[in-house]
């Protein structure tokens, strides 16, 4: 007789079966979960290397960004650097990049800002510019102006100068012996007297002024004396043969001036010139046999 085989529990059949059924639950859930990180993982790992061009090209722009404020230059480099320190933040999860991409979005609206502080500050400097380049123009026309002016009063100061020199006419020089006789032999000339008329002018000042002698012989040497001395003329000091103060009074004046001989006289033509002022006034000439 074949012995009887035991009927396996009904609880025991539905054990197996549930567990199997909660084996390939976990299982479907260990693999969706699976699926689901490694999406998560792909999707951080792209928007972060994305996050982290965008923050690469964020510093490019600042540095295209010119300005010449010094405080506004500092900020630009303050938020330069906020960029470079997000950037070696660890952006590991979803959170984190949601918190960095509010702090990128920020950080362009402060670049916007910078932008328009930059444009305004160059649009100042423009007119600025614009203004110097005007104010240098008539600051110039001024200098110019002023340059004409100065050449003008120049020469009406020359021109004045000019109409207020004393002139002398008629120069007439003779030779004198003993008893103030005119002679015209040296060898018995005491003296020489030149004479002249210094002429009305009434723009010249009026007041004592010094009328200079020159008398120059055949030979070209000034004839000196015991008085002769010397005067500016031209810049340069000359000498003189003899000199007489004048009291002018803006009108015709006659006078004279005398050289006593102290020096030898030679036969020829003598040239005179008289002097006042610095400027030469008259000239004549005479001729000793």
């Amino acid at each position: 007789m074949q012995p009887t085989r035991k009927k396996t529990p009904m609880y025991l059949i539905a054990l197996v079966i549930t567990m199997s059924v909660i084996a390939i639950l976990l299982a479907l859930k260990l693999y969706t979960d699976t699926r689901s990180h490694r999406e998560d993982m792909q999707y951080v790992q792209g928007e972060k290397t994305k996050l982290e061009g965008e923050l690469k090209d964020l510093i490019v722009e600042y540095d295209s960004l010119k300005t010449q404020s010094d405080t506004l230059a500092d900020q630009l480099a303050a938020e330069q650097d906020k960029i470079r320190q997000l950037l070696q933040r660890d952006a590991s999860n979803a959170t984190k990049i949601r918190m960095y991409k509010r702090e990128l979005e920020t950080l362009r609206k402060v670049m916007r800002s910078y932008i328009v502080q930059i444009d305004s500050l160059n649009t100042k400097n423009q007119e600025l510019t614009a203004e110097n380049i005007q104010v240098r123009g008539e600051l110039q026309k001024v200098s110019t102006d002023l340059d004409i002016v100065s050449k003008q009063k120049e020469e009406l100061h020359s021109t004045v100068q000019l109409a207020q020199r004393l002139n002398a006419k008629n120069v007439v020089a003779v030779g004198l012996k003993k008893g103030s006789k005119e002679i015209d032999k040296v060898s018995k000339i005491e003296k020489i007297q030149v004479c002249f008329t210094v002429r009305e002018n009434q723009i010249a000042e009026a007041g004592n002024k010094m009328i200079y002698l020159t008398l120059i012989r055949p030979d070209d040497v000034t004839l000196s004396s015991s008085e002769a001395g010397t005067f500016e003329y031209n810049g340069k000091s000359r000498v003189y043969s003899a000199k007489r103060e004048l009291e002018y009074n803006n009108a015709d004046i006659d006078m004279c001036i005398f050289w006593d001989k102290t020096e030898e006289l030679i036969p020829g033509t003598y040239f005179v010139s008289l002097y006042c002022e610095g400027y030469e006034i008259g000239t004549g000439s005479f001729v000793l046999r």
